[in-house]
């Protein structure tokens, strides 16, 4: 249980550094995991900035996640749910570039200029938990595009589920606790209130310590 975000990204970045864990760019992803990231980009002197992707709502029920994209248009499907719901081609392509372009947005919208360049950099990516795992592959997708050389999860909390498919898109995924009656992120945080845009923008203004 962690008390709140900034407290499971202090624990984490304990872990990071008990590994030995060396980076030269921190990722979090928005709005949540920036309070969490803030203190992992500190301990490792990294640059801390995002990586955003957004989730392919199904037909008719849009919360339940047929895959995600990230800001570049990098995609993952769920083939398996895509088959059972019988998703047309026509409506992955319409969401994907709809959900592509407002992530797109998004990441412009936390950046004050471009994105860091990740060619040739070690990367860790911070969320504050991972439930599917959609979002999560999304984005590390999208920072194996951009050149990393180094791709890294690492999150307080993950549905021993996701970790396992985790460990297939990153060189290690790192979480302080899979617990095996994972049911949803909250429930291991005393306080998981909703992170705004101007809170989460304000952790990138911080200068690393």
């Amino acid at each position: 249980m962690f008390a709140d975000r900034t407290e499971a990204g202090e624990r984490l970045a304990d872990e990071l550094e008990r590994q030995g864990v060396e980076a030269d760019v921190v990722l979090g992803i928005p709005r949540g995991a920036l309070p969490v990231a803030r203190p992992v980009a500190d301990a490792l002197d990294a640059t801390l900035d995002v990586v955003v992707a957004r989730k392919l709502g199904a037909p008719m029920n849009p919360e339940l996640a047929l895959g995600a994209v990230g800001s570049d248009g990098t995609v993952w499907l769920n083939d398996r749910l895509v088959s059972q719901l019988n998703v047309s081609e026509e409506y992955l392509e319409d969401v994907r570039q709809e959900e592509a372009e407002n992530a797109a947005k998004k990441a412009d919208r936390y950046r004050d200029g471009d994105a860091v360049s990740l060619e040739d950099a070690r990367v860790v990516v911070v969320d504050d938990g991972v439930a599917t795992g959609a979002t999560a592959t999304a984005c590390l997708r999208q920072v194996r595009e951009a050149g990393a050389s180094m791709v890294i999860l690492a999150v307080p909390v993950s549905s021993p589920d996701s970790f396992d498919k985790l460990e297939g898109e990153a060189d290690e995924v790192i979480a302080l606790e899979t617990p095996p009656d994972f049911r949803a992120v909250g429930q291991y945080y005393r306080n998981f209130g909703q992170v705004s845009d101007e809170e989460a923008m304000a952790y990138l203004d911080q200068s690393s310590s």
